[in-house]
């Protein structure tokens, strides 16, 4: 009863009817007292134009000239009159730096950006090796294979042996196994984690070497070039 008096107070003070307010559901209070936010600025996390609570800010230009440190209403004020958007470009500066810009553009540009040093970051994967205590040679050097060319490729290899049944009674062959892989690799890949037991799985993590990632690949030859010089033209005979 003290929970429904209370809201019924609070729908007084903010001029709305309880009834209207309880039964809609589908639109609960506290998604009608919060303003409407730009997706763009929500996503980015920057302030533009009136939503900047700064009492002062440092202001730039379009053509990247310093106007001083004015007062956010004035700032914008300038910024409509350029038919343009004030955006909050550093926050933390003190007082916080301010930029009349076409907001669109802006975040275009910032997009862009985003891109280009996505495409640039490398990203290493753990490609995974599995052996069994009764592998047989051929299969062994199949996958011992396998883990060169990954390592090749700047991948990590995971290098994971697991043990059934009775088998837990000899993990010492499958120690032998992983280390064999280890030597066997050699300069190919550094070993980041020494094999270990984790439940019924004994693993070994390789990383690759240095050696192999800045050594250069030989590129293709473009199509129809070969390794002759093409034959000159017979000359005609003269009389």
């Amino acid at each position: 009863m003290v929970y429904f008096t209370l809201r019924c107070n609070l729908y007084c003070e903010l001029h709305l009817n309880p009834k209207q307010c309880i039964a809609s559901e589908k639109n609960p209070l506290w998604r009608r007292l919060i303003p409407p936010i730009d997706k763009r600025s929500a996503k980015s996390f920057i302030r533009t134009n009136e939503r900047i609570r700064a009492r002062e800010v440092r202001v730039i230009d379009e053509n990247g000239e310093q106007l001083g440190v004015m007062a956010p209403f004035e700032a914008l004020k300038m910024a409509r009159e350029r038919s343009l958007d004030l955006v909050e470009i550093s926050p933390n500066a003190v007082p916080p730096v301010c930029k009349i810009q076409d907001y669109g553009k802006f975040l275009y540009e910032k997009d862009k950006s985003d891109r280009a040093a996505r495409k640039k970051q490398k990203i290493i994967t753990i490609k995974e090796v599995k052996f069994s205590v009764t592998v047989d040679e051929h299969d062994y050097q199949t996958k011992k294979n396998q883990a060169v060319r990954f390592l090749g490729d700047g991948d990590k290899v995971k290098a994971s042996l697991r043990f059934k049944g009775r088998q837990m009674a000899h993990r010492d062959l499958g120690y032998k196994i992983i280390n064999r892989l280890i030597l066997d690799i050699g300069d190919a890949g550094l070993v980041e984690f020494m094999p270990r037991m984790e439940g019924t799985t004994l693993h070994a993590i390789l990383a690759p070497s240095k050696k192999s990632e800045q050594a250069p690949r030989k590129a293709d030859p473009p199509p129809g070039a070969s390794g002759s010089k093409p034959a000159d033209p017979a000359t005609p005979a003269t009389a």
